[in-house]
Formats: C-alpha cells, structure tokens, sequence
C-alpha cells in the first residue's frame, strides 16, 4: 500500500528566492532545443540541487510531453509549482523564457534594420557546435536513467525509427506507448517501470522526496478557478485587439493565428515549426523561406524554447505591416503579442493538469503507461539530437520518400569541417575534460568568432 505523505510548499527548505535565482541559471544555459533544455534541468533540478528525485522528474516530464507547446518550458513550470505553489511556477516558466524573449527581441531590430550580422553569425556557428555536444550528452543520461528494462529500450528504439525513418506522427507515437505501457502494467507486468513510486533507495536523496505537498491535492473548485483565470489572461487581450482592429489587421493575425498554435502545436518544436514556416511564408506573406530559416537559427542558439522563432515571426509580420506605428514599435509589440498568445497556454495547462497528474503517481497501470511515454520521449530526443547533429556538420540534405521511408540524408560532400571540429572539441570538454556547460558554451561562441575573423567561416 502506497502511503502519500502531506506536506507543505515550503517544507523542504527551499526559498522562493533561491529557487529563482537557479530557474535563471537554468535559462540562460537553456540551448539547443528541448533535448538540450531537459539535460540542463535534469543536471540542475536532479543532479545538483536534488530537489525532485529521478522519477518525479521522468513522471512530469511524460506529462509535458502529452501537451501542446514547449515541453521544457512547461516542465519548469511543473517543477517549479510544485516546489512553490502558483507563484514558483511563474518564476520558473516565466524565467525559463526571458532570456529568449530578450535575445530574439534584440536580434530581430538588428536583422530587421541591417540583415545579418557576420560576427553575430560566428557566434552562432560556435554556439551551435557546443550545443550539439549539450544534446548528445542529453540523450545519454536520459536513456541511462530512464531506460530500466529491455521492453523500454527496444520502445526508444522503436520511437526513434519511427518519428526519425517514417515520419510517423509524435502524438501516435506517445499514445501507442502510453497504450502498450498501460495495458503491461494492468496485467502485472513490470517492464515498463522508471522509478517506483515510493522507492527512495533507487530514487536517492532529494529535497521534495516523495510526498506530495497539500497544494497538490486535486480539486474540482480550484480547477473551474483556475481555468477561468487562465483562459482570461490568453483570450481577452485576443478579443480586445479583434474587437479594436478588426480581422484583417495584422495584430489580430498574429493573435488568431499563434492562438490555434498554442492550441494544436502537438508533435515536438519541428513538426510545429514547418507548419507556420508554410503559412507565414505561403499564406499570410510575412516573411520569405530564407528570413524563416535565419528566424530558426536564432532561436536554435539562443537560450530558450525553439518555439521563440515564432517571436521572430511575429515581429518581421508587424515591422512590414505597422499601419499608423512606426515599424520597430509595431514589429516589438507583434513580436510580444506572439509570445504572449505562445506561453499563457503552457501555464494553464500546467496549473489546470498537474494535480491530477500527482495523483496518479500510485496507480500501477496509469504510472506504467507514464513510464512507457518515457522509453518513446528518448527515442523521440534522439531524433531530435539526429535531426541537429545533420543539419549542424552538414551543409547539405537530400530528401528520401520511398517504401514508407521518410527523412532527410545528409549529403557526405557537404560536411562543414569547422562545424565538425568544434563539435568534436566541444563533445570531449563535456565527455572527458568535464568543463561546465557554461565555459563550453563560451569557449565555443568564441571560437566561432574567431572563425570568422579569420575569414575561415
């Protein structure tokens, strides 16, 4: 019998203040999309802080993984409503995307105003060497740990060959695992488990431990609360710009249509991506293929969730259409308006969710289907580390489609051996030297500027 112990938010000793300051530690070190994001939280939140234990961490994230938006940003947020009620989830979801909000802002007025910019393009080239190693190492302790039975491995595995080779949807994916891992742990199977609830010796030592705290608690009162709270906060400046501009201005563009985003964005960042990259080039005109490309490599190297581009967007559509305000204040208050109507969903869903999905910590066969959701998210990562690493040391792809195959080939002749070698360099500082994430980061960024100094990029 499964025993959950009450205990308060703060009982674990824990200010809010101090949490803080580690959520924009972890935002700032937040790069190369959400597989690099994750590994940086787990190091942090698991390794080094030890205030969540390995399954709780694992359990929030398969949840996060369930929902439309940024996974990373919203497992801070998870984590850090747990840790500090409503008030910890802001400070951790909302950190978490600050430092992208404030990049992008800043490299969409230069890109907006002089193109790109060589030496910042150095930057990013070294920025994107480091964290392809960041991703690498992500998929290794991800899989280490979360990976507890031969069924779970041969799942990644077969995640990974599925989303990777056929393009097969993620959201089948995650809901044939959730079904295989669901239907094993009813009839008492224990292949699919990552950490036992409750089983602090496998867990090891951690600052929340097990319990779960009292603002935890489902209930339905506070749920009908927070739902009318949150659906105001997103959908009433939506109303007010339709209702002052009408539907064909711009800015109720923007909130119309990164609103249904926030709502279907199912799939991971890229499947989202390549969606609005088609409207906002081929629909609405925003901006052109190669402008949407540089948006996806600002984000990509920037801390942040990738879905941070759709900022970019946002602003380029608002700078080019401004109407009666002068084109950087348009293109800022467009690029805000599509964080805004992006982010406020994530915070509903972690708000409205996460008691309910505490709550089935103890049940063996919704736990097992959790669990089986882990197994495909690394296989899931692993594409995503793929996907990176091609399109990082390659300047080239091929599409192949043919007998149910459906991917990109990197084109051996167009390996970029700079991108190669910083990325090596980069993977041996992290794998065998043991340089911080931080000093990796720089001394790649500087390497890169360096690079183009030189003329060698």
């Amino acid at each position: 019998m499964n025993v959950h112990i009450q205990t308060t938010a703060h009982d674990h000793g824990v200010s809010l203040a101090e949490a803080s300051r580690v959520w924009a530690r972890i935002a700032l070190l937040s790069f190369g999309g959400p597989a690099g994001q994750i590994a940086v939280m787990h190091r942090i939140v698991v390794d080094e802080k030890k205030w969540v234990p390995e399954s709780r961490f694992l359990h929030a994230l398969n949840y996060c993984m369930l929902l439309p938006g940024p996974e990373a940003q919203q497992l801070a947020t998870y984590i850090g409503w747990l840790m500090h009620r409503t008030a910890g989830g802001l400070a951790a979801g909302g950190l978490f995307i600050l430092p992208g909000v404030i990049s992008i802002m800043a490299l969409s007025i230069i890109y907006a105003l002089w193109g790109n910019v060589g030496i910042v393009g150095g930057l990013f080239f070294g920025l994107k060497a480091a964290v392809l190693a960041i991703v690498i190492e992500a998929v290794a302790r991800i899989g280490k740990r979360g990976l507890k039975s031969p069924a779970m491995q041969l799942l990644a595995a077969a995640s990974f060959v599925g989303i990777f080779f056929f393009a097969l949807p993620f959201p089948a994916i995650i809901l044939a695992s959730a079904l295989i891992g669901y239907v094993s742990a009813a009839r008492g199977n224990p292949a699919f488990v990552s950490v036992r609830h409750g089983a602090a010796h496998e867990d090891g030592e951690s600052v929340l431990g097990d319990g779960t705290p009292v603002h935890a608690h489902p209930s339905g009162k506070r749920a009908l609360q927070i739902g009318l709270i949150w659906v105001a906060v997103w959908l009433i400046p939506v109303v007010a710009i339709l209702f002052v501009a009408g539907h064909g201005n711009v800015f109720s563009q923007i909130a119309m249509f990164f609103s249904k985003m926030a709502v279907v964005s199912f799939g991971g960042a890229y499947a989202v991506l390549a969606y609005v990259a088609q409207r906002a080039v081929e629909t609405y005109h925003w901006l052109t293929p190669a402008e949407m490309l540089n948006g996806l490599g600002m984000a990509e190297t920037t801390p942040g969730p990738l879905v941070m581009v759709l900022q970019f967007v946002g602003f380029m559509a608002a700078f080019r259409s401004p109407g009666d305000l002068p084109p950087l204040l348009a293109g800022v208050l467009g690029g805000l308006l599509a964080s805004w109507v992006t982010f406020a969903p994530c915070f509903l869903w972690i708000f409205l969710g996460a008691p309910y999905i505490e709550k089935i910590r103890s049940n063996k066969a919704l736990s097992g289907a959790l669990a089986a959701i882990t197994a495909a998210v690394v296989g899931v990562i692993l594409n995503l580390a793929i996907w990176f690493a091609i399109h990082t040391i390659f300047r080239k792809t091929v599409a192949v489609d043919g007998y149910g195959l459906s991917f990109d080939a990197p084109v051996l002749a167009s390996v970029d051996f700079w991108s190669l070698a910083l990325s090596a360099a980069a993977a041996i500082a992290i794998f065998r030297l043991r340089v911080g994430v931080l000093q990796t980061l720089a001394g790649s960024c500087l390497a890169g500027i360096g690079l183009f100094l030189v003329g060698a990029i």
